[in-house]
């Protein structure tokens, strides 16, 4: 069994296991720590970096969903610093892609404008790039609008965690970066999708859409993923 630690998270003493991550146990004590790429179910790669914290005697910030809780540790969720450097997040995922929310089919049903709402950007003070990104309708169900996307991946972790296919990816580097399925063949034409639906369900932004209807329309259920990890795990022994 994984020893308990206590630790001290914006002041407040908490404790937690020693397996857990700071994002775990802030969320267990009511502390809200904003994320885009964690989701329960999922592995947590500290993709999006809005989760990053202080801690006290560590100089840079740290992702509270890939760190560890550790005994005596003292950790800040909150601080002009962290609001700083997570409005700069937010406002390069803006810059760096397509997002024009009053016009957007995702406006109203998108964690990336709920994020932003929550963190009080109301304009981009950077120049946006507008990069070319072709809409891939290739697929006989659902569409890639890769304007949207956020690079978060959801859709690869949960294609390859959960479903085992791992058709997606990320290909590029940079502004170039995009996700690609099948090392960019077009949707339509995998030989590994399974058109399970798992990643639609999953994606933040509605990058991930299902053909003939808008993101309000489409019914997400998220939070089947900690049961289905639950199954795979026992199913492997582990």
């Amino acid at each position: 069994m994984s020893r308990v630690v206590t630790l001290k998270i914006n002041g407040q003493d908490v404790s937690g296991r020693e397996d857990e991550s700071i994002l775990d146990v802030a969320r267990e004590n009511g502390i809200e720590i904003p994320t885009l790429c964690q989701l329960d179910g999922l592995s947590n790669v500290g993709a999006c970096r809005l989760c990053l914290v202080e801690i006290v005697g560590v100089s840079r910030l740290l992702p509270a969903c890939v760190t560890r809780v550790a005994e005596g540790m003292e950790v800040n969720t909150e601080s002009e610093r962290l609001l700083r450097y997570r409005r700069m997040i937010v406002e390069m995922l803006f810059s760096e892609g397509n997002h024009v929310c009053p016009v957007c089919i995702s406006n109203g049903h998108c964690e990336l404008q709920d994020t932003a709402i929550a963190l009080q950007i109301n304009h981009i003070g950077m120049p946006y790039r507008f990069p070319v990104r072709q809409v891939d309708a290739s697929h006989a169900r659902y569409g890639l609008d890769p304007n949207r996307c956020i690079l978060c991946t959801r859709c690869v972790r949960v294609c390859d965690e959960i479903e085992g296919a791992h058709t997606w990816d990320i290909m590029g580097r940079g502004i170039a970066s995009q996700l690609v399925t099948d090392l960019a063949t077009p949707w339509g034409e995998s030989e590994t999708c399974t058109s399970c639906g798992k990643c639609v369900q999953i994606c933040p932004t509605g990058a991930l859409f299902i053909k003939g209807k808008s993101v309000g329309e489409m019914t997400k259920r998220p939070d089947f993923l900690p049961y289905l990890a639950m199954m795979r795990n026992r199913k492997n022994g582990s």
